[in-house]
């Protein structure tokens, strides 16, 4: 018996395929892979784009992402994947999409790959490492720097974290291919917080940085006053340099590059710049991300406490998305007087 197919023509096919570097700032960086999904999805029916969708009964968008940041964390490096129906201005895509998703998710720049519709363009990227800074509230350059120091001299640093899956172990110290003191947490801020860079490469399982916190917390007593800032600044192709290093020093900051075959149309926000980090490979020194990177987590942190962002909402205190008009949870019933209600 042949597999039933739902009635009416089939979906149109795919004719463009677009790379769009988003990022998540400010209170959005609590929000979860799944809700960043659904807004993703909601800001592009907005947008009006000509959005592909898969065949069957329940037809998806065809919308793909790269391994995304954890939740709590912010980013100015995510990546996903746009199938369209129809050709698009990158520049008008990049326009639209910010114009319709929520405050917090801020579309940076869209690639057009020149390979043309077929699947896979998140691959070309060569996403193989991502450049994090951690701010580390309460800690000191100087003991930030001994506990680094620890940190590359051990051969590996086992840590555990629980999952879903129950108690997974893993070596933290494989994946670091960088691991050094920001110098500006010295020469421009108070010293009595240190700022971390770290290139980590992706790995099965993945390592997190706050993984290499607990191993820097394991091995050198590391633990700052409060959580951590976490700010993922780039993704990319790791360089000759990282990728033949099996031990690297604590050496300069690291950079990204926009691979080869891609046109791209970048929104540079206010008070942000792309600058010259986007041309440098991860490993490649200090030269790129260091001068170039964007709004970083330790300002974050000031802005924070001088001036909250009260416009950047995660939730709405009924559970939605900014925007949404309608609940994204289901509203329970409760008994009143021996009846059933609906509290709403």
């Amino acid at each position: 018996m042949g597999r039933a197919v739902p009635d009416g023509p089939p979906p149109a096919p795919v004719a463009q395929r677009l790379v769009v570097r988003y990022a998540k700032r400010g209170r959005m960086r609590f929000a979860s892979h799944r809700d960043i999904a659904r807004a993703v999805e909601r800001g592009v029916r907005r947008a009006g784009l000509p959005i592909a969708y898969s065949a069957g009964f329940s037809p998806h968008p065809r919308i793909s992402y790269a391994g995304g940041a954890q939740t709590g964390t912010a980013s100015e490096a995510e990546y996903l994947e746009l199938g369209l129906t129809g050709p698009c201005a990158a520049s008008d895509v990049r326009d639209r999409l910010d114009a319709a998703l929520p405050s917090g998710i801020d579309v940076i720049e869209v690639l057009e790959m020149t390979g043309g519709p077929a699947a896979g363009q998140l691959d070309a990227l060569g996403l193989e490492a991502s450049d994090w800074e951690v701010v580390l509230p309460g800690v000191t350059p100087a003991d930030a720097a001994r506990a680094v120091e620890v940190f590359l001299a051990a051969g590996t640093a086992e840590v555990e974290r629980l999952t879903g899956k129950g108690i997974r172990r893993m070596d933290a110290r494989a994946a670091v291919v960088k691991l050094e003191v920001d110098r500006r947490a010295v020469n421009e801020r108070d010293a009595a917080c240190a700022i971390l860079r770290m290139v980590v490469r992706h790995m099965t399982p993945a390592v997190r940085p706050d993984d290499i916190l607990t191993a820097l917390r394991q091995l050198a007593g590391l633990a700052p006053s409060s959580p951590p800032l976490v700010t993922r600044l780039a993704q990319g192709p790791l360089g000759i340099e990282a990728a033949t290093t099996p031990a690297p020093g604590p050496t300069g900051a690291a950079g990204i590059a926009v691979p080869a075959g891609t046109t791209a149309q970048a929104s540079q926000p206010t008070g942000q710049s792309l600058g010259q980090g986007q041309t440098t490979r991860l490993g490649a020194g200090s030269a790129g991300m260091a001068d170039a990177a964007p709004a970083s987590a330790y300002d974050q942190l000031l802005r924070g406490a001088e001036c909250p962002e009260t416009d950047l909402r995660a939730r709405e205190p009924d559970g939605r998305m900014p925007g949404c008009s309608i609940s994204s949870h289901r509203i329970e019933k409760m008994t009143v007087t021996g009846q059933d209600r609906p509290l709403m």
